[in-house]
């Protein structure tokens, strides 16, 4: 059966300005970092992003290595778009990345200008694309001049391979070079993508800054910590998750009794919000307007619908943000 979009995917949805340019972003966006490769269901895939689309999140973020195996984040996305968003692509922004290992030799990782332009045409082709919205590079390298990095990038955007040009995972220090020498080239940086969640503020000592200043917006990755943000572990550690896996991305020493009894506490605070926990942490990174959208992760469709219900809660008083810094730093 053929897949029709939501007439209200536009009705409830918030759309944020980012930074300066004419962009808008949704406040949620869908990452396929994990569930989307190759070794995953490629129909709960298909489910997961037509939802999302239904509701009102028109970008869709990946990169290169996005799998597992690496690229074939990429190619699935690349056969969800020729089948159920052909007529769609305007409505769409398609974002992917350059910077960590992908394939072997000395040019397929890092920042040179061989990798940065090899890799964004072999992403273009597994996505059967002519562009992308925006193309980032996903981290810095300080065996790479800083402008043979950027300098890629212009030219990406000046042969007409994407339309935007972002930075993920720089300091503060090394992004206000960064855009300051997009910004002499006539590509100005329009996004920057860091971590940032309650338990992980490391964007807070200065970055923020730095892209307010320069009208620069932000996407914030792992805004739930690794899932920690939710009510999965409140309970302890479940046989089916990551952390009773052999997941590289949480380990079970991860949740000590101190972590467990923020997120608790935490918990019940959003529960007197009328949210959920991993509501309200999304609330959070969006609060204040600093951060144009939170990136999340998804591995079934229902995940997808909680973030986006949680949109309809966004504002803190006083007295809960006052809350929140109690629990994080006691």
């Amino acid at each position: 059966m053929s897949y029709i979009p939501s007439n209200e995917r536009y009705d409830t949805m918030v759309y944020n300005r980012c930074g300066t340019s004419g962009l808008m972003l949704p406040a949620v966006s869908l990452g396929l970092w994990h569930n989307f490769g190759g070794h995953d269901s490629y129909e709960n895939g298909r489910a997961m992003v037509r939802r999302a689309f239904d509701l009102g999140i028109t970008h869709f973020d990946l990169a290169n290595n996005y799998g597992p195996p690496p690229g074939s984040a990429e190619e699935n996305f690349g056969k969800m778009l020729q089948a159920d968003f052909a007529g769609y692509r305007d409505e769409m922004i398609i974002s992917t990345k350059a910077g960590y290992r992908m394939w072997p030799g000395p040019y397929g990782d890092f920042g040179s200008k061989k990798y940065i332009v090899s890799s964004l045409d072999q992403s273009l082709k597994r996505m059967n694309l002519d562009y992308v919205d925006i193309f980032y590079h996903h981290r810095p390298d300080a065996n790479t001049p800083l402008e043979e990095t950027m300098g890629a990038l212009d030219l990406l955007v000046r042969q007409g391979k994407a339309l935007y040009v972002g930075i993920s995972n720089y300091r503060a220090d090394r992004a206000k070079e960064a855009i300051a020498i997009l910004k002499s080239m006539g590509t100005p940086v329009v996004i920057h993508q860091p971590r940032y969640s309650m338990l992980d503020r490391w964007v807070e000592d200065g970055l923020l800054d730095v892209l307010e200043e320069q009208g620069v917006g932000s996407i914030a990755y792992s805004p739930l910590f690794k899932g920690i943000l939710t009510d999965r572990y409140l309970n302890g550690i479940p046989q089916d998750s990551r952390a009773a896996g052999s997941s590289v991305f949480l380990k079970p020493e991860e949740l000590t009794d101190e972590m467990l009894g923020k997120v608790r506490r935490l918990d019940e605070l959003a529960k007197q919000r009328g949210q959920k926990l991993s509501q309200m942490a999304i609330a959070w990174v969006l609060r204040g307007g600093r951060v144009t959208s939170a990136l999340i992760g998804a591995s079934k469709v229902s995940q997808i619908e909680d973030a986006v219900a949680g949109l309809s809660n966004l504002s803190f008083s006083e007295e809960e943000l006052a809350a929140i810094e109690s629990i994080l730093k006691g």
